[in-house]
């Protein structure tokens, strides 16, 4: 219930992009790992969630090489997503273990967050989100 970190970041690309603060649509940061075999399990939950909640979907990583993080949206699928490479970000929203998600409603307000194992965990933070209580 409190205001999202509001981060300046940019895109594997080197684009800009802004995290946390009030925007059109909310925000679903799901922070993954090319290595983390639940996070590739996840990433078609997330698509999927986002489509159907209407969210805006942007990934995160804390680091590596570039190279690998490229194979991976190619390999995932999810070119068509921000995907943002800071470990910034990743501390800002105290992302400590894998796979991890933020939800930031349109005001920037972060609703809940928390690590995601399964497809529950995940649609337990935008019920969260959606009906008003800080857990589900």
């Amino acid at each position: 219930g409190s205001p999202a970190p509001q981060v300046a970041a940019q895109d594997i690309d080197g684009n800009p992009i802004a995290l946390g603060g009030p925007g059109i649509q909310p925000l679903l940061l799901l922070f993954v790992s090319p290595s983390c075999p639940v996070c590739k399990e996840l990433v078609p939950v997330a698509q999927s969630l986002a489509k159907r909640e209407k969210l805006r979907l942007v990934f995160a990583s804390d680091g590596g090489e570039a190279d690998r993080h490229r194979s991976y949206i190619e390999r995932m699928d999810i070119a068509t997503y921000p995907y943002v490479v800071s470990a910034e970000v990743g501390m800002r929203f105290a992302a400590d273990k894998l796979p991890y998600a933020a939800l930031v409603d349109r005001e920037g307000v972060l609703r809940s967050r928390g690590l995601v194992n399964s497809r529950e965990h995940l649609e337990s933070l935008v019920e969260a989100m959606l009906s008003g209580y800080d857990s589900i």
